[in-house]
């Protein structure tokens, strides 16, 4: 229920970040330490969707972990940035190593010109 509230409470895209008109994340799960990719996942956001950007960690005994990917997107619709990667560690409480993703973030701005 915890989590249905923060999204509740983290409002439209078009109201946190009005000149936005997508952003595309694509994620690659991984276990802790090499290994293959665990899952894939890709997520659009609209104007119309919530400004929600923490992904929940896919290990099933994490508790209080994810990945938070607000302050990735915060720089870079700061900087104006279309595109950007990077690697995120869970930080989650777990009996079972810490998972981790390779991301990948798209965002088209609106043309306001």
């Amino acid at each position: 229920m915890e989590r249905k509230q923060k999204k509740i409470d983290a409002g439209l895209l078009s109201a946190s970040y009005p000149y936005i008109a997508s952003i595309v994340i694509t994620m690659d799960y991984y276990q802790k330490g090499a290994g293959p990719v665990l899952m894939r996942r890709t997520v659009n956001f609209f104007p119309g969707s919530t400004a929600y950007f923490l992904m929940e960690c896919i290990k099933n005994d994490c508790i209080s972990g994810g990945f938070n990917l607000e302050p990735v997107i915060a720089t870079m619709v700061e900087g104006q940035v279309k595109s950007g990667d990077g690697k995120l560690v869970c930080h989650g409480n777990n009996a079972s190593g810490h998972a981790r993703v390779d991301y990948k973030i798209a965002i088209q701005y609106i043309n306001t010109a």
